[in-house]
């Protein structure tokens, strides 16, 4: 009778690769569309820009579907998102109610967020398995589900504040000022809630011994304990 096949257990992600998986995530999503945005609508005018920016979304899915990747779950709704806006802005031939709908976009999802903090699934929780591999167990873990609550709240706040932010840009700045500044902060504020998701992350994977030996040498350095 032939031998088991012997069982492989799986490597944990090092913290390097979740660096790499996230920030390539979001400048697929955010950073490209947004740049490619500014450059056309100051080439050729907002509503080249407009469709740019849809099309590079449509097509980074189409890409990574016909190599055999999955999208991750911030590119599809961001797809979605300026899916919405486009349509509603041509059907009212209006580039204003183009860059109002990101703040109603905005104060929805920090509201689903908000609203999901009731459930047993947090959005973030739904989202993580993008960026690390999740099962039902790992997911069920008290500290995991604490870090999962926390960071779905941490999000929900900064979608209400950029929401508000966004409004006064709008309201008080031309429409080239309001592109820039508004792009930049939204990168800026992005960026430092994603140093703060990923640092509080990777010391809950540290405790629960979810990374590399290579992550947990390099923590233990940034954090001893």
């Amino acid at each position: 009778m032939p031998d088991a096949a012997p069982t492989v257990t799986p490597h944990p992600p090092t913290l390097l690769r979740i660096l790499k998986r996230v920030s390539l995530s979001l400048l697929v999503a955010c950073v490209i569309p947004a740049t490619l945005f500014y450059v056309a609508m100051i080439a050729s005018g907002v509503w080249t820009a407009i469709v740019l920016a849809l099309v590079w979304s449509y097509g980074a899915i189409a890409w990574r579907a016909a190599t055999g990747r999955r999208p991750s779950g911030l590119l599809m709704l961001t797809a979605v998102l300026l899916t919405g806006r486009t349509a509603l802005s041509l059907v009212a031939d209006s580039t204003f109610l183009y860059f109002l709908q990101p703040i109603i976009s905005d104060g929805l999802v920090a509201a689903v967020f908000l609203v999901s903090l009731a459930t047993a699934r947090p959005m973030v929780a739904r989202l993580a398995g993008d960026f690390y591999p999740m099962d039902a167990d790992l997911a069920s873990r008290p500290r995991i589900r604490r870090l999962f609550w926390h960071l779905t709240l941490l999000w929900a706040l900064l979608g209400v504040g950029k929401a508000g932010m966004t409004m006064w840009l709008l309201t008080s700045s031309s429409l080239e000022t309001f592109v820039l500044v508004k792009s930049l902060l939204v990168l800026g504020v992005n960026a430092v809630a994603v140093i703060a998701t990923i640092g509080s992350a990777a010391l809950v994977a540290r405790s629960e011994g979810l990374m590399g030996r290579r992550c947990r040498e390099a923590l233990a350095v940034v954090v001893p304990g």
